[in-house]
């Protein structure tokens, strides 16, 4: 199996900063098509607007996704674009320190909605855009259906670590996985399959932030990773790379696990970015 992604069409979301546009970058340094998509216009349009051109292989699409609107005004831009959708990478993520004996702090609904509800909603669509553009249903020919589409979730460690302040964004990971999985089953009759990459921590833009905040963090984190250092965001984007690509087409259901050994190990007093 190949590793190419050459041609193929991407939606990343959470694309303007972090970890998404780390995503999205190196899809398109592997030949992809990516539309760039967030809520952050003038973070896109600082980004990546001076390469988002007519004929290239960029695009960026700026929009509230919890909006079922918003959702199909952007698969229509990228069909329009690119012709098909091939790959979705749910990167759009929030990250909220949580109060979990107080209703009105814990942060549960609120990073559900952005952290689950956002991705279920839009892949289900996607999911739609693939199998139309695929014409016959898979399902209905003879023998293994044939690969259409990769739908990539990105969840955290958070999801299986027990950490009262995480509560809300322990909720939403936990949930996403379990979605990951479900969407899987779902959709494999019809050729997409489903995954996600669960990481440690990543050098994000909010994890930057913290540690500016809290200096002594970073050698916390280090001493609580079997590898000793902190991942760049790249490392994240290299998994979901091969997870997009038919390298892994015989992988659907997954949770890939990118955390320099740090869930092996006793858990770490910090929160997980």
């Amino acid at each position: 199996m190949s590793f190419s992604i050459a041609g193929k069409t991407a939606i990343v979301t959470g694309a303007a900063n972090g970890i998404g546009l780390a995503i999205a970058r190196h899809l398109v340094d592997k030949g992809a098509n990516v539309m760039f998509a967030d809520i952050d216009e003038d973070r896109l349009e600082e980004e990546v607007g001076a390469g988002s051109r007519a004929e290239g292989p960029v695009r960026m699409f700026a929009g509230d996704l919890r909006e079922r609107l918003t959702i199909a005004n952007l698969l229509s831009a990228t069909i329009d674009a690119f012709d098909r959708v091939d790959v979705l990478v749910n990167a759009s993520r929030q990250f909220s320190v949580s109060d979990a004996l107080d209703p009105e702090k814990d942060c549960v609904e609120s990073l559900l909605d952005q952290n689950l509800m956002t991705a279920l909603r839009l892949s289900q669509m996607t999911a739609k855009r693939m199998i139309a553009k695929a014409g016959k249903s898979p399902s209905d020919g003879d023998g293994a259906a044939p690969i259409i589409g990769s739908i990539i979730n990105l969840s955290s460690l958070a999801a299986t670590r027990t950490q009262p302040a995480l509560l809300g964004y322990s909720i939403s990971c936990a949930a996403v996985e379990q979605m990951t999985r479900s969407l899987a089953v779902a959709l494999a009759p019809k050729g997409i399959r489903v995954n996600a990459v669960s990481f440690g921590s990543v050098m994000s833009a909010s994890l930057q932030a913290a540690l500016r905040d809290e200096g002594d963090w970073r050698g916390v984190i280090e001493a609580g990773t079997p590898l000793g250092r902190i991942a760049a965001a790249d490392e994240v984007a290299e998994a979901v790379h091969f997870l997009a690509s038919d390298a892994s087409g015989f992988m659907t259901g997954q949770v890939l696990t990118v955390d320099g050994g740090r869930g092996l190990v006793d858990g770490v007093a910090v929160p997980a970015h």
